[in-house]
């Protein structure tokens, strides 16, 4: 499994990110197939955060489709709302990163110094 860690704070920012975009890929009857994992990986090096409509998957089906695709993908599913979902995967090449996440800075303490 793709181990990620993103903060809650992380996870937020992407998904305000997420509702700005127009789901770049559609998962339809045919299912994860090959070509569906070549144009993902396609899709999240180009990108990063790639949006990602079901069409025709009942509730249940979409969050387990979800894990799976996480998994196999090699990336972290960062919300899934209705009939989406966005997923996510950092570059590992700092200057071809096209989404900037906010640090994962612990909160500043508070009191008398």
């Amino acid at each position: 499994m793709y181990e990620f860690p993103l903060t809650g704070a992380q996870k937020s920012f992407l998904r305000g990110l997420g509702q700005s975009l127009d789901p770049l890929l559609k998962l339809g009857k045919g299912g994860l197939t090959p070509e569906f994992s070549k144009e993902l990986q396609k899709l999240l090096r180009a990108h990063e955060l790639v949006k990602l409509r079901f069409l025709g998957a009942e509730r249940d089906e979409r969050a387990a489709l979800c894990m799976q695709i996480a998994d196999e993908g090699r990336c972290v599913c960062v919300g899934a709302v209705g009939h989406t979902a966005l997923f996510y995967r950092q570059n590992p090449d700092p200057k071809e990163r096209r989404v900037a996440l906010p640090d994962a800075k612990t909160p500043p303490e508070t009191g008398a110094a």
